[in-house]
């Protein structure tokens, strides 16, 4: 192909991520109501109980722990694990950059060659971390149902049939056109990539290493319930939110549906749908739009934006490996 044919998709590319971002960020004022109550939740940053800032420190920098756990079990151990948690800062700032999860794919797989696993072994368990992370997740949304007894389940879909009625029917319907079809053309695509393809011989070869699947699954599934208390302790940061410790169960179990759905989208890390998407859990829970956005605007900031200049910092440490590993093969 052409390098000015592929220049130009590269551009086109760029340009509907962005137009995806923007609307889904639109969509998200839209949904929580006029603009007025968003300015007034954004000018409100003295009502927040920073208190709660230390424990959302804490669970942010727990993800990457567990991230670089994963990583370690998928690869069959053996990777030094402050080298590995580094490269997962990293590879959450190029997760800023590119949709679909690719920057921290290429950053993990561009981690392990340089580490002496073969090229495509690195890029088989890059694509099995991806997938046990989706497996990971259904299993830890049945264990919370199981815990809850479908308590959880069934208050957060009471409270979201109770809720919809009152959500603009324009922007919700627009929402969930655009997320269904983003999920079926990303998923048909996805299921006849070579990542895919990837991903299942890589888990054959898991499934023959139990230790190294279970420690998978659990660090996996982990990191996601690390996001989702995280995402709850924001929600009690903001007072007006009106939630309290009792509603721990549910609000988890709104984050997972809330991030799946904006997991859906093409879109650079979610940017835009990812916040429409937990607004829209929130308030199916009956949180005001304001404090609802003001919650999700605080989680976002600490554990996805926070993260990134270290990440630009360990991008150092993996370009030294990339030189070590250059030298040895010379």
């Amino acid at each position: 192909m052409h390098p000015t044919t592929t220049l130009a998709r590269a551009r086109r590319r760029r340009w509907a991520v962005a137009a995806l971002a923007a609307l889904f960020a639109g969509l998200a004022v839209a949904v929580t109501g006029t603009a007025g109550q968003v300015r007034a939740c954004l000018t409100a940053p003295a009502d927040v109980h920073w208190a709660f800032l230390v424990c959302l420190g804490v669970l942010s920098a727990l993800h990457y722990v567990l991230a670089a756990v994963t990583l370690r079990a998928v690869a069959g151990g053996g990777l030094p694990f402050g080298t590995t948690l580094g490269v997962q800062f990293t590879a959450a700032a190029a997760n800023r950059l590119t949709p679909g999860g690719l920057g921290a794919a290429a950053v993990n797989t561009r981690y392990l060659v340089c580490r002496g696993i073969p090229a495509a072994r690195a890029v088989t368990s890059v694509a099995v971390m991806q997938a046990a992370g989706a497996v990971a997740d259904l299993l830890l949304l049945l264990v919370i149902v199981a815990l809850s007894g479908g308590g959880a389940l069934r208050v957060l879909a009471s409270r979201a049939g109770a809720a919809a009625g009152a959500l603009p029917v324009v922007p919700a319907l627009v929402l969930s056109a655009v997320l269904a079809l983003a999920a079926v053309t990303y998923g048909r695509r996805a299921l006849r990539s070579r990542a895919f393809a990837h991903a299942v011989a890589g888990c054959a070869g898991l499934l023959r290493r139990p230790r190294d699947l279970v420690l998978t699954l659990l660090a996996s599934a982990s990191t996601t319930l690390v996001m989702a208390l995280a995402m709850a302790v924001s929600a009690l940061a903001v007072p007006g939110t009106g939630v309290t410790p009792a509603d721990l169960w549910v609000l988890v179990t709104a984050y997972l549906v809330g991030a799946a759905a904006g997991a859906a989208l093409p879109s650079p890390g979610g940017v835009g749908g990812t916040e429409a998407a937990l607004v829209a859990a929130l308030t199916a829970l009956g949180v005001a739009a304001g404090p609802a956005l003001q919650a999700v605007l605080l989680f976002r900031a600490v554990t996805y934006w926070a993260p990134v200049p270290v990440g630009l910092v360990t991008a150092r440490a993996l370009r030294g490996h990339e030189e070590n590993a250059g030298m040895r093969k010379k």
